[in-house]
Formats: C-alpha cells, sequence, structure tokens
C-alpha cells in the first residue's frame, strides 16, 4: 500500500527560507532543563522501567497512521516503552521552528524527523544526544547505511541520530522525445558531453520543447544540483571556514551548465521549483536531473521513461544524496534516552524499514533490504527503483554539516541562478557568493 509518496515539494531539506529563520532561533535558546554534554544520555539505562517517549515524525496524516501502527506493534514487544507519535508541526518545513521552541520551553521531543541539511543547526542548540559510541555496537548494522547518509547524521565527529532515508539524483529520460527526436537513450556512462550534446538536440524552442531543465528559484533545488559537478572536478563545497566552491573546480562546473542555459539555449529555466517536473510529464522537457520521489508521479501519469547515473567528468559519475535524520535529544533522562534508542534500533531494522519507507515511496535505508520481496515488487511497480538504488553507491560525499549551510547554499543559490540567466559569468558569481560566506562561516 502507498501511503505518502515523499514529495520534493513537502519534504525534506529544500525549504531554505525556514531554516534560516530557526537559525537565529536556536542560537538563543535556552532550556528549563540544564543538559549535561560531558556524559552519556543513556547512562544508566533501565530497561524495565516504564517510560513515554516522543516521536515527531513530519510525516503528512496517511504515513502518520503507519507511524502510530508501528508505535503500537513496538509497544507490544517493548512494553515497558510507550511511544507518543506526532507529525510535530503541520508541515515538515515548520519542524525546524517547533524545536526551537521546544527547546526554549523544555518540551521537545525524543526523536524527531529532521531534514539532513539541519543537522549542523541542531547540534549547535546542544540538546542531541552523542551517539558516536551506540552505533559501533555491531547489532546497529550503521554500516549498512550509505556512507553519505552516516555522514550526515555526523556532525563535528559526532552522531546526532540515524538516518531517515536515502536518495540520490539521477538522470531521468524522457523516451517519448528520444524516440521522436530518433536519439539513443543516454547510459550509465554518458559524460556532461554527451549530456550536453542530446540537450542541443531535443530542443526545438517553436515548440517549446526543451532538452533538460534547471531551477533558478534560488533556494536548494538549485544548489545542489551543482554540488555532484563540483565533486566530479575534484572540488569541494567548504575547505574548514572557508568558502571552497569558487576554486577552478567550481567554475568549470557551473560552467558547464552555463553552456547549456545560455549558449545553446535548451535548458528550461525554472522559477518555480515546481514547473519543470510538469513539463516533463506534458513530454516537454527531454531530460531532468531528480531523485526517486519522482517516479510515483511519472508512474502516475504514464510517461515512458527511464533512469540512468549522472554524466560524469573524465569518468567520475558521483551523485549526491539528501538523507533525513531521526535526530534523539537529551531530557537529562537516561531512560528517556535509552528508550528512544531502543525504539531507534527498531524502526530502522531491516525488517521493519521495509514496512515504513517503502510504504511511504522512499528507498530502502539498508543495503540487507535489497533482495527482499518488499523491494523486488517496490522495483517492480515503479520502474527505474533499482537503478536510484544502485547510485547509491555513487553518492561518495555529503553536503557539510554545518550550522552555516542553509545560508551558504542560499548565496551560492543566487549565483548560480544569476549565472543560467545569462546575468553573470561563473567565476564572478561564485566569487561574490565566497565573500558572502566568509561571515556565516567564521560565526
Amino acid at each position: 500500500m502507498r501511503y505518502a509518496m515523499k514529495s520534493f515539494w513537502n519534504a525534506r531539506h529544500r525549504a531554505l527560507g525556514g531554516a534560516v529563520l530557526a537559525l537565529g532561533l536556536l542560537a538563543g535558546c535556552t532550556s528549563a532543563i540544564p543538559i549535561d554534554n560531558t556524559k552519556d544520555a543513556a547512562a544508566g539505562y533501565d530497561p524495565n522501567t516504564d517510560v513515554t517517549i516522543t516521536w515527531w515524525t513530519g510525516q503528512s496524516k496517511d504515513a502518520e497512521t503507519l507511524a502510530e501502527k508501528l508505535a503500537a506493534e513496538f509497544h507490544a514487544s517493548h512494553p515497558h516503552i510507550t511511544v507518543n507519535t506526532s507529525a510535530g508541526a503541520s508541515t515538515t518545513d515548520e519542524l525546524l521552528t517547533k524545536l526551537s521552541a521546544g527547546f526554549a520551553s523544555g518540551t521537545y521531543p525524543d526523536i524527531s524527523y529532521a531534514y539532513g541539511s539541519w543537522a549542523g543547526q541542531l547540534a549547535a542548540s546542544g540538546r542531541t544526544q552523542n551517539l558516536t559510541q551506540w552505533v559501533a555496537d555491531p547489532q546497529i548494522a550503521w554500516d549498512e547505511i550509505p556512507e553519505a547518509a552516516r555522514t550526515t547524521a555526523t556532525v563535528d565527529g559526532k552522531v546526532i541520530g540515524v538516518p531517515a532515508l536515502v536518495d540520490n539524483l539521477a538522470l531521468i529520460y524522457n523516451k517519448t522525445l528520444f524516440d521522436a527526436a530518433h536519439l539513443a537513450y543516454p547510459t550509465d556512462q554518458w559524460s556532461w558531453d554527451d549530456f550536453r550534446a542530446a540537450a542541443k538536440k531535443l530542443t526545438d524552442t517553436s515548440k517549446n520543447l526543451y532538452g533538460t531543465a534547471y531551477s533558478v528559484s534560488g533556494g536548494e533545488d538549485t544548489t545542489w544540483h551543482l554540488w555532484p559537478l563540483l565533486w566530479q572536478h575534484g572540488g569541494k563545497i567548504v575547505d574548514g571556514d572557508k568558502p571552497a566552491f569558487n576554486s577552478d573546480a567550481g567554475v568549470a562546473a557551473l560552467e558547464t551548465l552555463r553552456q547549456i542555459a545560455v549558449d545553446d539555449k535548451s535548458m528550461y529555466l525554472d522559477q518555480t521549483d515546481e514547473k519543470y517536473r510538469q513539463l516533463f510529464n506534458a513530454n516537454r522537457i527531454g531530460m531532468m536531473i531528480s531523485g526517486p520521489w519522482e517516479l510515483y508521479d511519472l508512474t502516475d501519469a504514464k510517461v515512458n521513461y527511464g533512469v540512468a547515473y549522472l554524466p560524469g567528468f573524465n569518468g567520475d559519475h558521483q551523485t549526491i544524496s539528501g538523507p533525513d535524520v531521526w535526530v534523539t535529544f537529551d531530557h537529562s533522562d537516561p531512560n528517556r534516552a535509552g528508550a528512544a534508542r531502543a525504539f531507534l534500533q527498531w524502526l530502522t531494522s531491516k525488517d521493519t524499514d521495509i514496512r515504513w519507507n517503502l510504504p511511504n515511496g522512499n528507498l530502502p535505508l539498508r543495503s540487507s533490504e535489497a533482495g527482499t520481496k518488499e523491494f523486488q515488487d517496490y522495483c517492480a511497480q515503479y520502474p527505474g527503483a533499482q537503478k536510484f538504488f544502485d547510485n547509491l553507491a555513487n553518492a561518495k560525499q555529503a553536503r557539510p554539516t554545518i550550522e552555516a549551510y542553509p545560508e551558504v547554499s542560499g548565496y551560492v543559490g543566487q549565483a548560480i541562478s544569476s549565472v543560467l540567466q545569462g546575468a553573470s559569468k561563473p567565476k564572478e558569481a561564485l566569487d561574490k557568493a565566497a565573500q558572502q560566506s566568509v561571515v556565516a562561516l567564521r560565526g
């Protein structure tokens, strides 16, 4: 049963505005409960003590129904632990603001869903548990979770939660338009030159047909699509407390996109973050760089599509993953902390995750789920799911888990938008974004 396909537009780490707003709130929050972060939050946990914990799922109504069912199932096998579930906020994007208010009043949850880009801000609150030693337990099977997701859950060397979902960007292509243009379908070995050439041949502006598309809203959807190209060229987003995205690698990455958008005019520039998906489904765009959250809508709209790895540079096909995290919080109560860990271990286990993430339209969290009947059925229902799962191996890096990332992302997004609309050159735009980022990165 499908509960709530993960939508790019109402979920996860994409909403920069709310993240920046809460940045200031978190920095100044005080809790009614003093937290001693020098000791293990679960030290002294008694599993035979009755305890109630709160789980903010950040999910839609249908998914929340599934969450309640799972919480009841957990309680049946762990009678000393009661899990109270709640969405936490009316939308996922509002969770960070609700958490900051909870820190001030001492009413924050034990576990909360969080966009991966919030990790640095939440860790800076001083309210998160340190799970570093806990995840080292072989029973947690930490290594079964993709590295990029584990990295996103780690801030300054401390694990603050367990990944809630995994995803990545790949090349989704419209077979109908490729067939009409008599073009061979993309392969996993494509270069960006191959991509550019195909985009040019697919474009016919007189018919409102475009080879590809890109968001120029200036938000995270704009920014994170650049990072794989940066990494493929050997670049970094930051280097310590200094911006590094304006390196030669960053300029080369953005120049690749500029040529397609400005020189070739074969890139549809979307001001809204949403329209390019609709145009792809309407057979107006030949290729889009997107993730597995698209699969339900593509299948539902009966689009004839395929999925391939991202085009590469010099054979490097690195992609980016946008994992979200179940963040655990410390209430100076070892029983609450220990119970939260017990529940997370159960929720993210192979047997439970397959019943949580797949119905919610997400990829399996663990490599051990690859051979399950549930995942094979999912792949049969949603063509391309296996390719996205395999593509997790190409997600070798993660966005920086630093408090300043949302602000830095905003500056970079503005730079990309300016370049793709022909208002500036890659070097000058990225240099400006780097200058703007200096103060944020140094705190």
